[in-house]
């Protein structure tokens, strides 16, 4: 695997319910793809990154789950849809664009989970990103996750970095 995934998913890996596919959106290179693909998990991974993706697809090879990939651009207007209640866990790390979040709650299916992190306002002074489109606000993240249901959540510095995360569940 690239690089290690986020902190955030090991520690909320026990709220994806067994089994069930997952959404990683905006997924780069895959760390969280293939972390959940090797634990047996049939991901999706999404990014405007063909280049990316395909690497996530060698990188895949021989893992437990199986991981398939779409090149997407996240930024359309209107945004793409991402399904309807369809996946077990939405991922979503170092991403934000508002304008999608509806897709992305949508796209979580009733047992299901989203477990998001981006970074959060402060971060622009520490360095980047700096640009307020890519900053939540305190706070901000679980108005943006309604209706789902906060099941856990935290803000402020980890690791270096100002970061607002949360799970949250569709019931």
């Amino acid at each position: 695997m690239p690089q290690h995934p986020a902190g955030w998913l090991i520690g909320s890996v026990d709220c994806i319910p067994p089994a069930r596919p997952v959404l990683d959106v905006a997924a780069g290179r895959g760390r969280h793809a293939l972390y959940l693909a090797a634990s047996g998990w049939p991901v999706h991974a999404v990014d405007r990154d063909g280049e990316a993706l395909a690497a996530v697809r060698d990188s895949a090879r021989g893992l437990s789950g199986t991981v398939t990939t779409e090149v997407l651009d996240l930024e359309t207007d209107p945004p793409p849809s991402l399904g309807r209640e369809h996946y077990g866990a939405v991922l979503v790390f170092n991403y934000l664009h508002r304008p999608l979040m509806p897709a992305i709650v949508a796209a979580v299916a009733a047992g299901g989970v989203l477990i998001y992190e981006t970074f959060s306002v402060g971060q622009a002074a520490r360095g980047r990103p700096t640009n307020p489109a890519h900053l939540l606000r305190d706070g901000e993240l679980a108005a943006l996750v309604a209706p789902l249901v906060v099941l856990r959540v935290r803000e402020g510095d980890v690791d270096g970095s100002l970061v607002s995360s949360i799970v949250a569940g569709r019931r």
